[in-house]
């Protein structure tokens, strides 16, 4: 038995905005996800200003929040 398998690339995040409860990361393909804050207890606990202080890695693989030591891969959130 043969399984079709599709080799699609990995979406880049390109933009990171939050609500109360949520991360919401915009991805190159159009989607937007939103994480749970809960699932990162730093970036629960940080304020506003630490939370917008983000940047992407290699164009979008990842994020870097500076103030509060954080990483996260767009990998391992899909």
């Amino acid at each position: 038995m043969n399984t079709l398998t599709i080799n699609k690339p990995i979406p880049f995040a390109q933009n990171i905005n939050f609500d109360k409860h949520l991360m919401l990361i915009e991805l190159t393909d159009g989607r937007v996800i939103g994480i749970p804050l809960e699932w990162f207890p730093r970036l629960r606990n940080a304020n506003d200003e630490q939370r917008k202080n983000w940047r992407l890695i290699g164009k979008g693989i990842g994020i870097h929040w500076e103030d509060i030591d954080e990483d996260i891969l767009v990998e391992s959130l899909l």
